[in-house]
């Protein structure tokens, strides 16, 4: 079973975080923001991942740590519960509209950590209850402790909600698809190198 649970204790964060990759997409999570809450919803839904966090953090300071230690925590639970990659697809890809955003968003589980981040934001410090800048944090800490190359680019938008949306729906297609079993690879390890690290 392709599932992993992962437990994150600091002074600004108390982390409880399940994971199944072979899910249905559903998710029940509790961050601290309402917006990131939905963005995490998101991620689930469209991954096909079942997703439950439960997040206690110093959000009267802000919602830094608490973001960035649930992106850490979400990467090491998909690189636990890939375990040796055997039979994945590795890359996944897509070009996702949102409206009038448009997000491009591929991937590659490489064993490799690279964050590209071609993402600008209007002229507005927050979505809802985020700070914008914490969205770069997220999929920072998500690729250094996935171990994963990510590519995230913003070829259209103007509406801010529609952007950050838009990305997480666009991450959450390419990671599900990277993470699929692919029937004809028979359990190989998808590279010639005979390791993903």
């Amino acid at each position: 079973m392709r599932k992993a649970q992962i437990s994150r204790k600091t002074t600004e964060t108390d982390i409880r975080l399940e994971l199944s990759l072979d899910g249905t997409g559903s998710y029940r999570v509790k961050s601290g923001s309402g917006f990131f809450d939905h963005m995490l919803e998101q991620l689930a839904r469209h991954a096909r991942f079942d997703l439950t966090l439960d997040c206690e953090g110093d959000i009267e300071v802000d919602m830094h740590h608490s973001v960035e230690d649930t992106g850490i925590c979400l990467g090491e639970a998909v690189a636990k519960a890939l375990g040796d990659k055997k039979g994945i697809r590795r890359y996944g890809h897509i070009v996702l509209p949102m409206d009038e955003a448009l997000i491009l968003c591929a991937i590659d589980l490489s064993g490799r950590s690279h964050l590209s981040f071609s993402v600008d934001f209007p002229d507005e410090y927050k979505v809802g209850d985020l700070d914008t800048e914490l969205v770069r944090e997220f999929f920072e800490a998500f690729c250094r402790s996935a171990a994963a190359t990510v590519h995230i680019v913003k070829l259209a938008g103007s509406n801010i909600h529609h952007i950050v949306e838009g990305v997480f729906k666009a991450f959450a297609r390419a990671l599900g698809e990277a993470c699929s079993l692919d029937p004809a690879a028979a359990g190989s390890l998808p590279s010639t190198k005979g390791t993903l690290v």
